[in-house]
């Protein structure tokens, strides 16, 4: 046997362990699929009948009903507020615990497994279950929305912000921590400069994810459009509940080219 058919002959992209994990990942998603698509009992008559029954609906909400703008405007000018205020409570909250999180900046095992247990909890929940949890504690209206935002935006704001910080460069760091600089203005001068544009972008997309989840929380009591959309679904008006869902699309895609506007000249 030659040189080269010993080389033909041995190499392989993968090992055969690596290639039976494959098959193996492969086979399990099809299973997974398949006990999935058997769990949640698929009826093939309501799917046949989808396009007549949306046909139909999309038939009661037209003509739009524009008398409903104005309680629709009202709620939404409240979603908005829910979801700025929530937001801000959630930095407030999540920068503290995204320092203790961070690797370099607390360089104590125990104190980063909490803050990231933190973070784990806060995203676990849907804003859905966190809005009903404080609609019992505080009762319906938009502070339990509003909660049920902040609480919901910690672990995602804390968790990246603390990446950004463990991604900062060290040298700027350890030459201020040599010159004899307290441990305040190491976070102000060394860290804060280099996590700052990832900060901003974590904290505007937030906002603009916020405002989406913001717009369902009415759905269960938390205040907002959803309050409006509920309202409108229950009733079976939906010339109503078109004039809500425009209006939702169109403060979804101002929110974006809001975002992406502040974000370009902050950053």
């Amino acid at each position: 046997m030659t040189v080269t058919e010993a080389l033909h002959h041995d190499w392989q992209r993968f090992t055969l362990a690596q290639k039976l994990s494959r098959y193996a990942f492969y086979l399990a998603s099809v299973a997974a699929l398949v006990i999935s698509l058997r769990t949640i009992e698929v009826i093939p008559e309501f799917l046949y009948d989808a396009p007549t029954q949306m046909a139909d609906l999309i038939t009661r909400m037209w003509p739009l009903d524009w008398t409903y703008l104005q309680p629709t405007l009202t709620a939404l000018i409240e979603t908005l507020h829910i979801a700025t205020v929530g937001t801000f409570l959630a930095v407030l909250m999540a920068v503290p615990i995204g320092l203790l999180a961070a690797r370099n900046v607390t360089p104590s095992a125990p104190i980063n497994l909490f803050a990231k247990f933190v973070f784990v909890t806060s995203r676990s929940v849907n804003s859905l279950i966190w809005a009903l949890l404080f609609v019992a504690v505080f009762g319906p209206g938009p502070l339990a929305g509003t909660m049920a935002i902040a609480f919901r935006s910690i672990g995602f704001t804390g968790k990246l912000f603390a990446e950004a910080l463990e991604e900062a460069n060290m040298g700027s760091i350890e030459a201020l921590t040599a010159s004899g600089a307290s441990r305040f203005s190491t976070l102000l001068m060394g860290y804060w400069p280099q996590a700052r544009p990832a900060f901003w972008s974590i904290a505007l997309f937030r906002w603009d994810i916020n405002i989406r989840e913001s717009a369902v929380l009415g759905l269960v009591g938390a205040g907002g459009i959803g309050v409006a959309l509920e309202t409108a679904m229950s009733l079976l008006y939906w010339d109503q509940v078109a004039v809500v869902l425009l209006a939702i699309f169109a403060v979804v895609v101002l929110a974006e080219i809001i975002v992406t506007t502040v974000r370009t000249r902050l950053i």
